[in-house]
């Protein structure tokens, strides 16, 4: 007799509260977990046999911009095939509503711009079945996924929706526009929108070089904004921005969880240029619980990494007239072009146009350049940089990027790591108030695919390393990151809990390098990533992938606000 639908056999349950691994089996009835015992003796209709692999909860990724990709895709990857099981999106202020017919060209622009999705996938496969909020997430709904979503209210839309060209302009809003505002963010976050989310940050820009319409937004007004927000609700006030005063930014943060009880979280960085300043920013988020505001960072597990080559969406030689002037031929004849020895001697005379701000960030900083190969590493030798690798063979480091970019038919890529490039990841990771997260999947498509960090972190520094305990790298991307977001019925492996589940062989895990595909609408291109070692993905009981092949099965949901502990009566 088949007393459940699933049971998991012979694995090593790392719970996700951080408590010692046991040994036991795991029974799934519906979308519950029924039963974790020594051993089961009853059947059920499917079973997987976890000997010698880890059973863990689904990964939690509390960054992500599926926004668009969630109208128009039912598998949510790059997070869904490397464990993920719920993401939150909405990040960062940029988003898709509300947002009036007249409007949609300027918020498709901001995204194209600031999260680096192309502009004709959105044109195509936007749906544009909303103007509010609320129909936004009826939309979302109606659309089965693989995984579960949550979505943020973005300041963006909001600010463009009630103030139009003002907003786009980043005029200061008026007394009204405010009102008008935070009246639509209590009607959104009613709806199920599980907080707020701004950028007030200079490297977020349309895609026309404007900055965003909520750059540098006035404080007072997102204080105002944010009154709409509920801490018994479980709301969230998501921030990024450049701390340029960061006493004075760090207090809209802490304003706000004072007078509304909401949590608060921001993007912490460790950052070359300010090299103190995650440092103090973790002193602030202490002095601000001490006061008993809930306030946590965001951090990265490995450097906030580039990826930049011929297949990706740009390179140090992308914006250069005689590089474009090849951009209509098809890839063998590109590349053919690229080998000739006078078109490489026009590209190398040239400074690139109009590049995006990733470009001019990194510009010709070879020091800071790394090849792309498997077994892939994200924290590189520096003496294995571009221009080390140019000097052992007495070359331009210039001149040997260009061949290098033609190796592999032309689909070799390099890495560049910026922010995070540090010793600090284990230290930021481990703070109380901090939560590993910032995977930004479904954004920087064609020049960023962190939403394997989840992965990275218990490869990393939990088995290559030993910063943290499997039990403690489990919880980082699993019970932790909910919890943020109040999705108590997640995270944790005990009867009665959401049977979200991954069932990892972990020791070997791996991940692979980066690759593009093009099944984005309108044909556009992509960063996928692979793993081995993850043997299956459960969501809501059931499996999704096994062996990292979708299933079929799409019994993702979209999440309204906070989720209660089942267990709690």
């Amino acid at each position: 007799m088949n007393n459940y639908d699933l049971i998991i056999r012979n694995g090593s349950i790392i719970d996700g509260t951080g408590a010692a691994s046991m040994q036991a089996d795991i029974a799934i009835k519906g979308s519950k977990i029924a039963l974790i015992q020594a051993s089961i003796e009853s059947e059920a209709a499917r079973e997987i046999d976890a000997t010698g692999m880890i059973i863990t909860p689904g990964f939690v990724d509390v960054h992500t911009h599926y926004d668009g990709q969630a109208t128009w895709d039912t598998h949510l990857n790059p997070s869904s095939n490397l464990g993920t099981t719920t993401v939150v999106m909405g990040n960062c202020g940029v988003g898709f509503a509300p947002c009036r017919p007249e409007d949609r060209d300027v918020l498709v622009k901001l995204m194209e711009g600031v999260e680096e999705i192309p502009e004709s996938a959105m044109s195509e496969g936007l749906p544009w079945t909303w103007e509010t909020f609320p129909e936004f997430l009826d939309c979302i709904e109606s659309r089965p996924h693989d995984i579960d979503l949550a979505a943020l209210v973005p300041h963006g839309p909001l600010r463009v929706y009630v103030m139009g060209e003002r907003g786009v302009n980043r005029e200061p809003a008026t007394e009204d526009d405010i009102a008008k505002m935070k009246a639509l963010l209590a009607e959104s976050v009613a709806a199920g929108g599980v907080g707020f989310s701004t950028s007030r940050t200079l490297v977020h820009r349309s895609s026309t070089g404007d900055f965003v319409p909520t750059y540098q937004a006035v404080g007072s007004e997102l204080v105002q904004i944010t009154q709409a927000l509920a801490g018994d609700q479980g709301h969230v006030f998501q921030f990024i921005a450049d701390w340029q005063d960061a006493d004075d930014e760090f207090s809209i943060l802490t304003q706000t969880a004072e007078t509304t009880g909401a949590k608060g979280t921001f993007t912490l960085l460790d950052i070359a240029t300010t090299p103190d300043l995650w440092h103090e920013q973790l002193k602030r988020i202490e002095a601000a619980q001490a006061k008993g505001l809930d306030i946590y960072g965001q951090v990265l597990s490995r450097p906030v990494g580039i990826m930049m080559g011929h297949q990706a969406s740009m390179s140090p030689f992308y914006d250069r007239p005689s590089f474009k002037a090849l951009n209509g031929l098809p890839w063998d004849e590109k590349i053919a072009a690229l080998h000739n020895p006078d078109t490489k001697a026009s590209i190398l005379s040239e400074s690139n146009d109009n590049p995006h701000i990733f470009v001019k960030l990194v510009r010709n900083n070879y020091n800071n350049m790394y090849v792309l190969e498997d077994p892939i590493e994200y924290l590189p030798d520096p003496k294995r940089c571009i221009s080390a690798l140019a000097a052992a063979e007495n070359r331009d480091a210039e001149e040997w990027l260009y061949d290098y970019f033609l190796t592999n038919n032309g689909n070799a890529l390099i890495y560049i790591p910026g922010a995070n490039f540090s010793e600090n990841i284990p230290e930021m990771l481990g703070h109380p108030r901090t939560v590993a997260a910032l995977g930004d999947g479904g954004a920087h498509v064609g020049s960023i695919c962190d939403a394997s960090a989840n992965l990275f972190l218990l490869s990393k520094w939990v088995k290559e390393q030993g910063c943290f305990s499997l039990e403690q790298g489990v919880q980082m991307v699993t019970r932790q990151p909910a919890e943020l977001y109040s999705l108590y019925d997640r995270g944790i492996l005990a009867p009665g809990m959401k049977a979200d589940i991954n069932v990892i062989d972990f020791e070997n895990l791996q991940l692979h390098r980066p690759h593009i595909t093009y099944d984005l609408p309108a044909g556009g291109k992509r960063f996928l990533q692979r793993a081995d070692g993850i043997k299956a993905t459960i969501v809501s009981g059931e499996i999704i992938y096994q062996d990292g092949e979708p299933t079929g099965a799409l019994p993702g949901k979209l999440i309204r606000g906070a989720q209660n502990d089942p267990r709690v009566q």
